[in-house]
């Protein structure tokens, strides 16, 4: 309905627009002002992966070292420990896994990844192409953890990689390395997993094997630092984005079963590696095009409830969430949505992330009153991995409290029930010394919850197949 109030309204004042106007019959500048802007949501809804993914880039590799959480094309952030209660760099972050990751480009020659032996700990080093699809997840789940060694080659790129180099083909020239290995947080844990993020090594094939310093990466004032991604993206005009698109996909080539999609925008002018060509719109077209942002990114974010009725995520005992996760096909209202909302999700064989903002869909949740999370007796979250509840407050940032903790896991040595199961004590104040140990503190006010399951089970009891539900949290008095 949002959808169609938008156009209607386009078209009004298109017709207005037409009387000033006697270069086209009204009947085919209607058709195609309509046809225009329904046919530009689908273009943006479809290209928003790539161009997020670009801004992104730029914004990530803006630096002439590695610095935080950025660090040049072809290089390492190496993310030495968790963020606390004052972050405010990126909402939802993690207590379980530190980041290593970089940007590479893998058009102009394959990149080698190096991965030394993580001794049985858990990792995962999914790799992202321009789409936000996940094309490898080298690990503990698929691949082991001894050491290994991947050669990350571009579209069409052929030739002869070392002995002992596998090569994992990436579809786009683009690529997201996003490596998460496990780490409790002590003083000796942090240790090492420095060391082994240490040993991880990125080079060009062309410098494998030899010694190879990475020159410092060309800071481009233009960039905007400050404002956030999502922002930027979504503030491009309709002719800015389709122009950077159209530049993205001569080197990010779409995937085969995208050619319905590549027929309507070449309609549009938006061919890959050519300047939008606005010409190809009619005059009223071409002036209801410029709502074509607005209305996409309505569409995109009221997905993220629409698609309980199609099916793409599922709502159960208060907590939301998505298996569709990090490969689409031509899913491209569910890519989007995940793109604006966590660029750069795991496959749910490797990750899921159900989140609850309340008991139910009526109420919030408010450090006024006392909940508890009650799991029957071998029924704690099912993972090969691991599992953990996260709080935050109501923007997504972690809370302050007196045991500087942040989320509850199976490493907190939680104390059972007489009968074997487990109760979550989620509240402000302590629930006291003997129930410490299963206390996730809450702020006074809104807080939020999100659970993670890191390789979650696929045989029974599991969430992935719906064996598994996740128990509703509870107030108490």
């Amino acid at each position: 309905m949002l959808l169609k109030t938008h156009l209607h309204s386009v078209l009004a004042s298109g017709l207005a627009f037409l009387a000033l106007s006697a270069t086209s019959p009204v009947t085919l500048a209607k058709d195609n002002a309509f046809e225009a802007v329904h046919d530009g949501v689908e273009a943006y809804v479809y290209g928003y992966p790539l161009v997020t993914m670009e801004m992104t880039r730029r914004v990530m590799t803006n630096v002439r070292e590695p610095e935080g959480s950025r660090a040049p094309m072809g290089q390492f952030v190496r993310m030495r420990h968790y963020p606390d209660s004052n972050y405010r760099d990126v909402t939802a972050p993690n207590a379980d896994t530190l980041y290593t990751t970089a940007w590479i480009d893998v058009g102009r020659e394959p990149w080698v990844l190096s991965l030394p032996d993580a001794h049985d700990r858990y990792y995962l080093f999914p790799m992202l192409d321009g789409w936000t699809d996940v094309f490898q997840v080298p690990g503990k789940r698929t691949t082991g953890t001894g050491p290994q060694t991947y050669a990350i080659t571009g579209p069409g790129w052929k030739g002869s990689l070392p002995a002992g180099v596998k090569e994992y083909k990436s579809p786009t020239s683009l690529v997201w390395l996003l490596g998460r290995i496990y780490c409790t947080g002590t003083s000796e844990d942090y240790a090492a997993v420095h060391k082994l993020q240490d040993e991880i090594s990125l080079v060009p094939l062309s410098s494998y094997g030899k010694p190879y310093t990475p020159a410092p990466g060309t800071v481009d004032p233009t960039v905007d630092m400050k404002t956030a991604v999502r922002e930027q993206v979504n503030s491009l005009s309709a002719k800015d984005y389709f122009n950077l698109l159209a530049q993205l996909m001569k080197n990010n080539p779409p995937a085969a079963a995208d050619k319905p999609m590549l027929s309507k925008l070449a309609k549009l002018g938006i061919v890959p590696g050519q300047p939008f060509d606005e010409s190809k719109l009619d005059p009223l077209a071409k002036e209801a095009f410029t709502m074509v942002p607005k209305i996409a990114n309505e569409k995109i974010m009221a997905w993220l409830k629409a698609g309980i009725l199609a099916g793409d995520s599922k709502l159960e005992n208060g907590w939301l969430f998505t298996t569709k996760t990090g490969e689409y096909g031509v899913n491209y209202l569910q890519r989007a949505l995940v793109t604006a909302i966590g660029l750069g999700a795991n496959r749910p064989q490797d990750a899921v992330y159900p989140t609850s903002e309340g008991p139910n869909v009526v109420e919030s949740y408010t450090g006024a009153k006392k909940y508890v999370m009650h799991f029957n007796a071998g029924q704690l979250p099912p993972a090969d991995g691991f599992w953990s509840l996260t709080m935050y407050d109501k923007d997504y940032f972690f809370v302050n409290n007196p045991l500087n903790r942040y989320s509850i896991s199976a490493r907190q040595n939680l104390k059972p029930n007489a009968d074997g199961s487990v109760d979550l004590y989620i509240q402000n104040a302590s629930p006291g010394a003997d129930k410490e140990s299963n206390w996730l503190p809450a702020p006074p006010d809104k807080f939020i919850l999100m659970m993670r399951l890191y390789w979650p089970k696929t045989t029974p009891p599991s969430l992935l197949n719906g064996t598994w539900k996740i128990p509703q949290v509870k107030a108490v008095e």
